[in-house]
């Protein structure tokens, strides 16, 4: 079992065996595509239907080689999230009832195509990149609204008497605001601002300055250090996954060993003399 184990582990982590994985995860892509022309798919809708028959095939197979991987060990294997999603989206294939749901099933087989940020290492850093800056995104996201607001309202006090059409209301106002955030028109807004309120230029250039070029550069900087993190993540995963896997699995057999003795000497303990 464990020369099975290294065998399967090393064909995992191999840069081959990834890279036909990812030409059949963009054959999968091709068929999806090709499904969307009713004309081939009127003359080639078997030949289509058979290829991605073998694409989940290989999935299958995939997903069975790296579960041997790791020992055949349940736990380990799921402890990874790509692991996990690559069960799950491939394993909806087989949901009862799914193929009867054409809908249902094309949305299953166009989650495989995203299993393609699994074979490839830099993808995988901007998802795990993502993942980690969205608390911060998030607060970001509640201080954006709050300028909005607070401009949304000045703005409507300067503008809405004069520019109903875009400060008729707070809802319009903060529209308004956000789409100013781009700063494509802000020129003309000046310039329309100025024709009601000299007030207008000290608004709108604060808002650039505090809202988009502020605002924008704090986002920067959260992706940016997300970015470092997830890498160091990734590099940790990596030479974990580079570790033999026969040690590995040859420590969790000491371990279960040494439980198994620390219960007897336990129980012997409790039993006395």
């Amino acid at each position: 079992m464990a020369r099975l184990t290294r065998a399967c582990a090393r064909l995992a982590d191999s840069d081959a065996f990834n890279f036909a994985i990812l030409g059949v995860i963009l054959a999968n892509a091709a068929v999806l595509a090709l499904e969307t022309y009713p004309a081939i798919d009127q003359d080639a809708g078997g030949a289509l239907e058979t290829v991605n028959d073998v694409c989940l095939g290989i999935f299958v197979v995939e997903i069975v080689i790296r579960f041997l991987g790791v020992g055949a060990n349940p736990k380990r294997y799921f402890s990874a999230g790509w692991n996990v999603f690559d069960f799950v989206v491939v394993g909806a294939a087989f949901v009862p009832g799914l193929r009867e749901n054409a809908t249902l099933l094309r949305l299953a087989r166009l989650l495989r195509v995203v299993r393609i940020f699994r074979v490839l290492p830099d993808l995988r850093v901007f998802v795990v990149a993502v993942g980690r800056s969205l608390p911060a995104v998030g607060t970001l996201a509640m201080m954006t609204a709050i300028v909005l607001f607070l401009y949304g309202m000045v703005g409507w006090v300067l503008f809405h008497e004069d520019d109903p059409e875009h400060f008729a209301n707070i809802g319009e106002s903060m529209l308004t605001m956000f789409v100013g955030l781009t700063l494509e028109n802000l020129p003309d807004n000046i310039a329309r601002g100025r024709a009601i309120t000299e007030w207008a230029v000290p608004f709108y250039v604060s808002f650039a300055l505090l809202a988009a070029f502020l605002l924008f550069n704090l986002f920067i900087g959260i992706v940016i250090n997300s970015l470092e993190e997830a890498r160091a993540i990734e590099l940790a995963r990596m030479e974990k996954e580079d570790e033999d896997p026969g040690d590995r699995v040859l420590a969790e057999h000491v371990r279960e060993l040494r439980r198994v003795v620390d219960e007897l000497e336990r129980d012997i303990a409790a039993r006395g003399p």
